[in-house]
């Protein structure tokens, strides 16, 4: 069997980051540390987090007062959030990529100039809850496809402009925008795409070695955005793909006859799970495997200042 490994693949920058932040945050201030929500969509992250000492929270009504800092997660949180941890005197550590953070600076400025704003993305994802609860109550609406852009209501008098999830679809989001400048001629969007670049070079490298191969495995986790993306990329060019959580989730039989097969992960997937991946490949068939690459990344984002001065 051919193994064609997609690159870019698996962890980006605020992936990397926010890793970083729950360990540094560990060595300098001992276990336990609190971490609201998973600190990115992966088991296998945060069960290894959770073994050095990290304590995930679905709220931080569950973190006690003290000197033991909340780490709110890589998707964002809402305003109310940070507020409450201050009402509380909860010491915290803001691991939210920065990439997502533009985007609820740009929905701000977009509120605080008098537009409404649209905001691209999946009902109750964590990265849309954080953008939404950066404005006001009714000041955005959330669409997921074109069709929403056909019911969409906007207040009357009152200028418009969109915002995206970074981790969609990157075909199916220039669709929705395409749709939205249709029947708004005016909307205004942002002036480099929110999308962000970790997502759209990952859907790249999969779509090339899509067409290469019989078969795709993505390795990340079902919850993870991104992850069931780069699946839906892969099955967009025709090819039979699976979304497995690590090895032991293969479908071998779904396998049968496929004599070639891409390997890519998912931005929150550890490059540990993807060579687990090839060995249970190597296991079972004679393979050869190569790389395919599309594009080189070097972002590196720096840690918060707390723990930067810190260090």
């Amino acid at each position: 069997m051919q193994v064609l490994l997609a690159n870019p693949r698996g962890f980006c920058a605020g992936v990397d980051r926010a890793i970083d932040i729950v360990e540094r945050a560990l060595e300098l201030f001992g276990p336990p540390i609190y971490v609201r929500h998973e600190i990115v969509h992966n088991r296998h992250v945060v069960e290894r987090l959770r073994a050095l000492g990290a304590v995930f929270v679905d709220e931080l009504a569950e973190a006690p007062p003290g000197e033991a800092p909340v780490i709110f997660s890589a998707h964002g949180v809402a305003r109310s959030v940070p507020e409450e941890a201050e009402r509380r005197g909860l010491e915290t550590i803001d691991a939210t990529c920065p990439l997502v953070t533009k985007v609820h600076r740009e929905a701000e400025v977009h509120h605080r100039r008098g537009r409404h704003v649209v905001l691209i993305g999946h009902v109750s994802h964590p990265e849309v809850v954080g953008t939404m609860g950066q404005l006001p109550e009714g000041a955005a609406t959330l669409i997921g496809d074109a069709a929403d852009v056909e019911r969409l209501s906007v207040p009357e008098g009152r200028g418009l402009a969109y915002v995206t999830q970074t981790t969609l679809s990157v075909d199916d989001t220039r669709e929705v925008v395409e749709a939205l400048k249709r029947r708004f001629p005016a909307i205004l969007g942002p002036q480099v795409e929110d999308i962000c670049y970790a997502t759209t070079n990952r859907q790249e490298a999969v779509k090339q070695a899509a067409r290469l191969v019989d078969a795709v495995i993505v390795v990340g986790a079902a919850n993870s955005s991104n992850s069931q993306r780069l699946r839906e990329v892969a099955e967009r060019e025709g090819r039979a793909a699976q979304l497995v959580a690590d090895a032991r989730a293969i479908d071998w039989r779904a396998l049968e006859g496929v004599r070639s097969i891409a390997v890519t992960a998912g931005a929150s997937a550890p490059e540990a799970l993807v060579d687990r991946v090839v060995e249970a490949l190597r296991e079972r068939y004679a393979i050869t495997l190569e790389t395919l690459t599309t594009a080189s990344e070097s972002m590196v984002f720096p840690l918060p200042h707390i723990l930067r001065e810190t260090v």
